[in-house]
C-alpha cells in the first residue's frame, strides 16, 4: 500500500482517493465476502477475504499518512477488543454457556459504546467552537515585539 500511495511512483487512481471515497469499495468487498460464504466457495472467500484485507490496508496506510494510527494500530486495537470481550477465555470468567457468553459480550459492547460516548462528548466539550477559531483568526494577536 505504501508504494501504490507513494506520490510521483505510486498510483494516481490510489493516489487521489480518500476515506470517503473507498468506502463504497470495501463495503463491496464485505458483500462479496458474504456471497462468497453463502456459496460455500472457499476458494473465492480466500480471494475476497483478501480484497477486504487490502481495504483494510488502504484505510491503515491513509491514516498512517494524517498521523492518525496504522496498520499495527488497528490489529493492536482488534487484539484488544476481542481479550476484552471474552473473559471466558482470556480473563477469571470461566465454565460459561454460549447464553452467558452472549450476555456478557453485549454487556461489554455496551460499556464499550457508553465510555467512547462520554469521550467524544468530553472532546467537544474542550474543543474551541468554529465560531471562536474563527474570530482568533479575524482579529489575531498582536506579535510580540
Amino acid at each position: 500500500m505504501a508504494a501504490l500511495r507513494t506520490p510521483g511512483t505510486g498510483c494516481p487512481w490510489d493516489l487521489e482517493q480518500d476515506f470517503a471515497s473507498i468506502a463504497p469499495y470495501t463495503v463491496e468487498e464485505a458483500y462479496e465476502v458474504a456471497d462468497a460464504i453463502a456459496r460455500g466457495d472457499l476458494d473465492d472467500l480466500c480471494d475476497e477475504l483478501g480484497d477486504l484485507l487490502l481495504q483494510v490496508a488502504f484505510h491503515a496506510r491513509m491514516a498512517q499518512e494524517l498521523g492518525a494510527f496504522d496498520f499495527g494500530d488497528v490489529v493492536t486495537a482488534v487484539t484488544s477488543k476481542m481479550i476484552r470481550r471474552h473473559p471466558h477465555v482470556f480473563g477469571d470468567a470461566r465454565g460459561r454457556d454460549v447464553a452467558a457468553v452472549n450476555k456478557a459480550w453485549d454487556e461489554i459492547k455496551a460499556e464499550e459504546k457508553r465510555a467512547r460516548a462520554e469521550r467524544r462528548a468530553l472532546s467537544r466539550r474542550w474543543k474551541p467552537s468554529a465560531r471562536w477559531t474563527a474570530s482568533r483568526w479575524e482579529h489575531p494577536p498582536s506579535p510580540v515585539p
